[in-house]
């Protein structure tokens, strides 16, 4: 595993062991900083799969972005309104056709469960975690 990625695992294990969460007003319950699936675990796997499978081809490694495909390790999103967790999910779930591409420079689509790799649900929320991790820092 890389350093950086080592690195956001190792903040994200010592936010969770402090119980890391946002408070509301009102007193409400307290919301927790991550999505349930963005597990030290899952951004693992998801890492394992993007940069040794399909998705490091295009996005480059650690996601910093290549010919064929945007950087995904910042806050700027072509295709996604916000970067949320479930829109990751859902844009590698269904991938981003060739008439769909907003950025004219990125022309090679995305395949629907990362083309080839043809990626199980579990698979497909792994590396939605890998990629939430990179851009969420």
């Amino acid at each position: 595993m890389s350093r950086p990625v080592l690195l956001v695992v190792a903040v994200l294990l010592a936010a969770c062991s402090r119980g890391a969460s946002v408070g509301s007003p009102g007193g409400a319950p307290a919301a927790a900083l991550l999505p349930a699936e963005v597990t030290p675990s899952n951004i693992a796997l998801g890492d394992s799969l993007f940069n040794n499978g399909g998705c490091v081809r295009c996005h480059g490694p650690a996601g910093i972005g290549a010919t064929n495909a945007p950087a995904l390790n910042d806050a700027q999103w072509l295709q996604l309104k916000t970067g949320a967790y479930d829109e990751i999910v859902g844009i590698i779930t269904s991938g981003v056709p060739a008439t769909a591409i907003k950025d004219p420079t990125h022309k090679n689509p995305m395949g629907a469960r990362g083309g080839r790799m043809n990626l199980t649900d579990p698979q497909i929320k792994a590396v939605a975690a890998y990629v939430y991790s990179l851009s969420h820092k």
